[in-house]
């Protein structure tokens, strides 16, 4: 099974023309995450870390993982909280399966804390549904 079968969310991405960035092909993809009931703090206490103390460490990960652009927004509903994420990437295909390698000690905290912890993410369950781009305007 290729990675993009694997994790079929990053494929939104492929959904939109590849476009040059700075002179490298990117592509983006978009995607919702909801944050586990109570959860809301720690994701906060995460990503302060990642602008803090963890945030070359963030950066490298980032880098290794082909990402030129990712915004992480968070998104309250009645029905809970969600993380709204929007990356620009090389080889989108790839995003997801290289964070669930966990190759360094950054990896590892960010898959334990972050999309375990977090999220409720198990790397070896069925993977995520795909967004279904439903609109997509450009002027």
């Amino acid at each position: 099974m290729r990675p993009a079968d694997r994790f079929p969310l990053v494929q939104c991405g492929i959904s939109y023309p590849i476009q040059q960035i700075e002179g490298v092909s990117m592509a983006e993809f978009n995607f919702a995450v909801p944050i586990l009931p109570g959860k809301t703090e720690a994701w906060r206490k995460a990503i302060e870390e990642m602008k803090g103390p963890r945030r070359e460490d963030y950066k490298r990960s980032r880098k290794n993982l082909g990402i030129k652009r990712e915004q992480v927004c968070l998104q309250m509903t009645p029905h809970g909280d969600m993380v709204v994420v929007h990356i620009e990437a090389k080889d989108p295909a790839n995003v997801m399966p290289g964070m669930f390698a966990a190759a360094t000690p950054f990896d590892v905290w960010f898959l334990e804390t972050v999309l375990r912890g977090v999220h409720g993410i198990d790397p070896k369950g069925p993977p995520p549904p795909a967004p279904e781009v439903v609109l997509d305007f450009k002027g």
